[in-house]
């Protein structure tokens, strides 16, 4: 798909079907993901695939935003191999343009996705037994839409350029 198309089409799905997706398109996401620059490529991310019907009850416990999506990617920073300066790590930033790769691809792949920061840490990290320097940062729940599932109303709405851009 045209990159340009990718960026349109991508929206934030909230319903998603009961169908597998295929072990092939998840490593192809993943695979995306670990294309994603890192500062000074120290590559900090960690991320975890839960798809079975254990991790996926277990995901439940900590967010109540899976919408029936049958694979969710846990998208988390190590804060020990991170590049940090003067206090400020970058475990976050990374983790972020990597979970934004992995999305793009889904929805180039032809799967849908969403973007969740509603969980609870304590119990994300103590059901999936995730190390202490290992920090989550998102969920993404992957998946194919439901048929009866359409943007927000608010997805298409955009300041103009001159609002959010200015040149000097």
């Amino acid at each position: 798909m045209d990159f340009e198309q990718v960026i349109k089409q991508r929206f934030s799905v909230r319903k998603f079907k009961n169908q597998t997706v295929p072990s092939s398109l998840i490593h192809n996401i993943l695979e995306a993901g670990n294309l994603a620059p890192t500062a000074k490529n120290n590559q900090p991310q960690k991320i975890y695939v839960i798809q079975s019907e254990e991790g996926l009850h277990k995901l439940d416990m900590a967010t109540p935003c899976r919408y029936n999506a049958p694979v969710c990617l846990i998208v988390a920073g190590d804060t020990l191999t991170a590049w940090s300066k003067d206090g400020h790590s970058t475990y976050e930033m990374d983790a972020c343009i990597v979970a934004k790769h992995m999305m793009l691809e889904a929805t180039n792949l032809g799967l849908n996705s969403i973007w969740i920061e509603l969980f609870d840490k304590t119990i994300l990290k103590q059901q999936f037994d995730i190390p202490q320097n290992i920090e989550p940062v998102c969920i993404i729940p992957l998946g194919y839409k439901s048929d009866d599932c359409t943007p927000s109303p608010m997805h298409l709405k955009r300041k103009n350029l001159q609002d959010i851009v200015e040149y000097r």
